[in-house]
């Protein structure tokens, strides 16, 4: 009965699109380059994401910067979306995507 269980998310598939849909959210999972500091981020839908009036074809970005509490290292995240909240471009800086699984395995420690 394993048939509709879903996989875990590969570092291709992190790469094309690293957020995970949640109610009227998107979550995206980040791991500290310097500490190793796993992040859980929720994009309010409709709150967080800033209106890019000029650009038709990705109208929503998110600019965000995380600092854990184990290092200073800043991580900082930028992602341009469609109109249906599908990221067009994605950018992080000081840490790396990883999946929701490898998140929870890593936040229990």
């Amino acid at each position: 009965m394993f048939f509709f269980k879903k996989r875990e998310k590969t570092e291709a598939d992190l790469e094309r699109n690293p957020f995970y849909k949640e109610s009227n959210a998107l979550v995206v999972y980040i791991k500290c380059n310097k500490c190793g500091e796993v992040f859980r981020s929720h994009l309010r839908i409709g709150y967080d994401f800033i209106i890019d009036y000029d650009n038709r074809s990705a109208p929503f970005k998110i600019e965000k910067i995380y600092v854990g509490s184990k290092c200073p290292n800043k991580i900082e995240l930028r992602a341009k979306f469609t109109g249906s909240y599908k990221p067009v471009s994605i950018e992080i800086e000081g840490g790396k995507f990883i999946s929701k699984e490898t998140y929870e395995r890593e936040a229990e420690r």
